[in-house]
């Protein structure tokens, strides 16, 4: 009976070592897929902004206030096509880029849609009323934010439209084609899940917007950002 006693108490320590371990495993591979997001973001912008003449103008990306890139973006359906994404988000202020902001986005678009693909998403902020939209935590494209589709190529910038346009300027890429992106009605609101997985706690969208300590994990997106979209005259 002892041995029977000793031998079931063994197996529920194990069994709680396990779980444990389990549990600490899947908060590291959580907090990862975290970090490659940014990771995956400032990949993005340095692919596209490579290729000057299919990228976004250095006038229109040295104007924005803030950057959000959604890498691999899923948009698939028939008829009705859906939107679903997580990104990652930064502002400019007096001492440079900010913390990344984590968020998702979501929404559909009415039109005739067969099959899916992944896209690469990437929406400038090109004001402060679209600034104070996304400090929000909660908004709509198009509602609480204008959005158009941003111009692009090297040569787009001397089309000043874009100036007068939308507080929202998007693109995307698929299949390695990169152009402007309609994107009204879609849902941007923060992503706590991913927010605590990078911080180890939970902070305020706009904590994060307006704060600039560079963790480390968030510099390759944050010397891309300093690097591709300095400041230029409005």
């Amino acid at each position: 009976m002892k041995n029977l006693l000793s031998f079931v108490v063994l197996l529920s320590l194990a069994v709680c070592s396990l779980a444990e371990t389990n549990s600490d495993t899947t908060a590291a591979n959580e907090g990862n897929r975290a970090a490659d997001r940014v990771k995956a973001a400032a990949r993005i912008l340095e692919e596209i902004q490579s290729a000057p003449d299919t990228g976004i103008p250095d006038e229109v990306m040295g104007s924005a206030d803030c950057v959000a890139v959604v890498p691999s973006m899923l948009k698939a359906g028939f008829v009705f096509g859906a939107r679903y994404g997580r990104g990652v988000a930064s502002c400019r202020n007096a001492k440079g880029w900010s913390d990344p902001a984590f968020f998702t986005l979501e929404g559909g678009s009415f039109g005739l849609q067969i099959g899916g693909q992944a896209v690469d998403l990437i929406m400038l902020i090109m004001n402060h009323q679209g600034m104070e939209s996304l400090l929000s935590s909660k908004f709509k494209l198009g509602a609480d934010a204008s959005v158009a589709a941003g111009p692009v190529g090297r040569h787009a910038a001397a089309d000043t439209d874009w100036k007068m346009r939308a507080q929202v300027l998007s693109y995307s890429r698929a299949r390695g084609a990169f152009a402007g992106l309609e994107l009204n009605g879609a849902l941007m609101k923060m992503d706590r899940e991913s927010t605590h997985e990078f911080y180890g706690r939970m902070q305020p969208f706009t904590t994060t917007l307006q704060t600039v300590s560079s963790p480390q994990a968030a510099l390759p997106f944050l010397a891309d950002l300093a690097k591709w979209a300095k400041i230029v005259s409005k």
